[in-house]
């Protein structure tokens, strides 16, 4: 199994907000993360890298080995997350209002447990079939979903950026997963709004699926278009080859 990622400040932001790391447990098991940091003078930065380290330590603590046991430790620890991110706020005036949003795949023999809270997307890319994972917690996506505007009109609907679910700012923390198989040849993708906002799925397909290419210039490939394309936010990309045998490196 393959993992890398980057993450790159843009075209416009002067911070880079997002975080992103992979860490092992004693059982040789991988969760991979990306988060994405809002609110505050300087909060999001400091609550997306409270997520992604905290989560990333507490991991490699572990020694869980199946998604039963994977689902309920995440489950947990992001209700904990949740809490030290809104008192490390209400401590420090200038992180008032900060949040994260969070990706996640944490990573077994023959599956995977993809989780998520926020816009923040896992997608996977299986035999040229290329598909979205996770869903959005956003202002948008519910409008999508009860029928009031198309798929491409919320590309551009004004208020794309509200997010309806956050690591942060509400006491309400609940992250959605879901287990998928692991198959030889399989690339998923976790990344932050800064790349799906840029670039289009049909374009990161293509990058992709390209066999001549190797995962860590697709991974340089993805951000590269993002900024081509005006690199408005924060650039984050993480992909995970599947590939037969061995560990993650």
């Amino acid at each position: 199994m393959q993992i890398v990622y980057t993450s790159d400040v843009g075209k416009v932001r002067k911070v880079n907000e997002d975080r992103v790391g992979a860490f092992e447990n004693k059982k040789g098991h991988i969760l991979a993360l990306v988060a994405d940091g809002l609110g505050g003078h300087l909060g999001g930065e400091v609550a997306s890298d409270m997520a992604v380290s905290h989560l990333g330590y507490l991991f490699e603590e572990t020694s869980l080995d199946n998604v039963t046991d994977a689902s309920e430790w995440l489950k947990g620890q992001v209700v904990v997350e949740n809490d030290s991110i809104l008192q490390r706020a209400d401590q420090y005036q200038d992180l008032a209002g900060m949040g994260t949003t969070l990706v996640c795949a944490l990573l077994f023999t023959d599956k995977a447990m993809i989780s998520n809270i926020g816009d923040s997307r896992a997608y996977r890319l299986r035999d040229g079939n290329f598909e979205q994972i996770t869903e959005d917690h956003s202002y948008v996506n519910e409008l999508v979903k009860r029928g009031e505007i198309s798929k491409e009109e919320a590309k551009h609907h004004p208020h794309k950026n509200i997010i309806t679910r956050t690591l942060g700012i509400s006491k309400q923390a609940k992250v959605d997963s879901q287990v998928v198989s692991l198959q030889q040849g399989d690339i998923f993708l976790l990344c932050s709004d800064g790349l799906t906002n840029m670039v289009d799925d049909l374009k990161i397909q293509t990058i992709l699926v390209d066999e001549t290419t190797s995962l860590e210039n697709k991974c340089s490939e993805l951000v590269d278009q993002a900024n081509l394309a005006g690199g408005s936010d924060n650039i984050t990309v993480l992909l995970i080859k599947v590939d037969q045998g061995g560990k993650p490196k």
